[in-house]
């Protein structure tokens, strides 16, 4: 998605948008402007009239992309969208300084901030990579004392500075981190202490280092505000007592995602204080080794009974199939169920899903099987987004999941908006249907797990599967590839792909012209990580002409040179190249990993000495 738009300079009528689109804009001037005659009487300045009447109309315009245009009609609406501007989304933490964001929205109540590049969550980013939210969290605290909510994904956020966010802004209400690192429980502490009027708190595959601090406890020993408490990545234990107590006393409380250190025992007791809950994550879902806070199953199927206004479960970690029927009494209900920590069978699944006939969202294992996905199509009609991940490895290669279940979905579930699907052999003929049967997708991300696999029933290249999911799905914007693919398949995203802004492409094409198409077609496209292709420096240089409209360009273990980015770099002074080392390299002028992106700053000062910015 695109995002707000920075003044590059004051004498210079560009700007950049924090995804990093460069776009013309702000030189027009307002209807009714001033001339340079003086007026005979004292009548408000036209200019100042347009913009007193933008600034409440505009209070009431909350979609990103459409203020971004707003900025773009001339200077007046330009300034009167900065002043009205209470959410502020930055898709690169190095696109922008904080001083300059903070020049141009000075009311921000909201910060959306993301950092490492995406594959950070596939380890193909080195640790201390960068990403610091010091600077920001040290400007904001000057600048926007009323600030509320802060959301941060991939950054490095030390326990300092969780605490000086915590003694910063008193009326802050929520943090929400995911993939972040670099913090423990004393941070979380100061912020639990602090804050006084938190209303969310959560941690979302987090990095939480073990202070030895008792952070529950740390929450107001008086009513709280809390609504939204999630520590389901924490892998430490917590003050259960202070936990139970503080679910008592948060009367707000809506959600609750627990880790797995919470015993069945302990969550019957949580349940039991809490059954206005409408999110739980269970934690562990089967045998401590704390026999006397277990549970019997009755009890534990009682408070899910209980809990009548529960629609959304995950956790299910340390499954154990004995429990699974204590869940019976909310499947009617549910709209969201996540299974991707539990190593659940096709037949302990069904005994589940056939009950869910309101569900929207379905994550799990391939550990289900077809079999299992042929039992969610049968029953879940109303299916949108659904999600399959591997296992670890199986030493026999057996395909779990194939085009069977996949295909199974795509008649069964014709609502769907989004799939990830994970599996080790797939045919054009699935694909196809599913493009012909789910023409509403938004996302479809079909990773083959293993290099350059071919439909495996006819043996030909998958380009017409992909091939039919841009052609016959027309509101596609995210579209992950694999598998054995030609340039013919990336000739069909680059002319049917017109609306993708995300594209992942791995172990796929066979030229730079798969590329090229890509680049020359995909107008609309923001963010492309490539790994294990074989693209080099003639693709590259192809993309110049959009460079500067994507957030980044991600190139992992394909045939870049260095002087194939370091033209790219001369070419564009305002991209940042950065090119990541992994120690020491046998081909000097070889590329193993590069990260491009656009940046009003150039380039940043933090960058460690694996990282040369060209």
């Amino acid at each position: 998605m695109r995002a707000e738009k920075i003044e590059m300079s004051e004498d210079e009528d560009r700007t950049v948008d924090l995804d990093g689109v460069t776009t013309s804009g702000g030189g027009g001037v307002a209807h009714g402007a001033s001339s340079n005659k003086t007026l005979s009487c004292p009548l408000p300045c036209p200019d100042q009239v347009l913009e007193n009447v933008l600034e409440n109309v505009l209070v009431f315009l909350t979609s990103r992309r459409d203020r971004n245009s707003v900025s773009l009609v001339c200077k007046s609406w330009y300034r009167a969208e900065a002043i009205t501007r209470s959410e502020l989304f930055i898709g690169n933490c190095y696109a922008v300084s904080p001083c300059r964001a903070i020049e141009r929205f000075r009311r921000v109540r909201s910060l959306v901030l993301k950092g490492k590049p995406r594959f950070a969550d596939f380890s193909l980013v080195p640790p201390n990579w960068g990403a610091h939210f010091f600077p920001w969290v040290s400007a904001m605290a000057s600048a926007y004392p009323w600030l509320e909510k802060v959301y941060l994904k991939r950054m490095l956020v030390t326990d300092d500075d969780l605490n000086l966010l915590a003694s910063s802004f008193p009326g802050f209400k929520e943090l929400v981190l995911v993939c972040c690192d670099g913090f423990g429980t004393s941070g979380l502490a100061a912020v639990a202490s602090k804050c006084r009027q938190l209303r969310v708190l959560d941690l979302i595959d987090d990095d939480v280092m073990d202070d030895e601090v008792d952070w529950i406890s740390c929450f107001p020993e008086t009513g709280t505000c809390l609504e939204s408490l999630s520590f389901d990545c924490v892998e430490w234990l917590v003050n259960f007592e202070a936990l139970e107590r503080l679910v008592a006393r948060s009367p707000s409380l809506r959600s609750l995602k627990l880790n797995r250190h919470v015993s069945l025992g302990q969550l019957h007791r949580l349940m039991v204080r809490a059954p206005q809950l409408t999110h739980l994550g269970t934690g562990s879902f089967g045998l401590l080794d704390h026999p006397e806070q277990e549970v019997q199953e009755a009890n534990l199927f009682q408070a899910f009974a209980t809990c009548k206004s529960l629609t959304c479960l995950s956790g299910f970690r340390d499954f154990v199939q004995d429990y699974l029927p204590t869940i019976h009494p909310v499947c009617a209900r549910l709209t969201s169920l996540n299974l991707s920590y539990a190593n659940i069978n096709a037949e302990q699944l069904k005994s589940v899903i056939y009950h869910c006939h309101k569900l929207q969202t379905f994550w799990a294992l391939d550990s289900v099987c077809d079999e299992g996905l042929q039992a969610v199509a049968a029953t879940c009609k109303e299916l949108r987004e659904l999600r399959v991940f591997p296992m670890d490895a199986r030493e026999d290669g057996e395909a779990l999941v194939s085009e069977v279940g996949l295909s199974a979905i795509s008649e069964g579930c014709r609502k769907l908006r989004s799939i990830l699907y994970f599996c080790q052999q797939m045919t054009n003929a699935a694909v196809v249907a599913m493009s012909n049967n789910c023409p509403d997708l938004v996302v479809f991300r079909l990773c083959i797990m293993g290099r350059h696999l071919p439909d495996h029933v006819t043996g030909e290249p998958m380009d017409e599967g992909f091939g039919a999911i841009v052609m016959n799905c027309k509101k596609l914007t995210r579209l992950a590839v694999s598998g054995l693919l030609t340039d013919k398949a990336f000739g069909y995203i680059g002319k049917y792909g017109k609306l993708v802004r995300t594209l992942s492409v791995a172990f796929a094409g066979n030229s730079d012209m798969g590329l090229k198409y890509v680049l020359e077609g995909c107008s609309k496209l923001q963010k492309l990580e490539i790994r294990d292709s074989p693209f080099g420096d003639s693709a590259l240089v192809s993309g110049l002409h959009h460079y500067y409209k994507m957030r980044f360009l991600w190139m992992s273990s394909c045939k870049l040179s260095v002087q194939g980015c370091k033209e790219v770099a001369q070419r564009m002074p305002h991209l940042v190249v950065e090119v990541i080392r992994d120690g020491e390299e046998t081909n000097e002028d070889a590329v193993e990993k590069l990260y491009m992106y656009p940046s009003l700053e150039g380039p940043r000062l933090d960058a460690p000495a694996f990282v040369t910015i060209l």
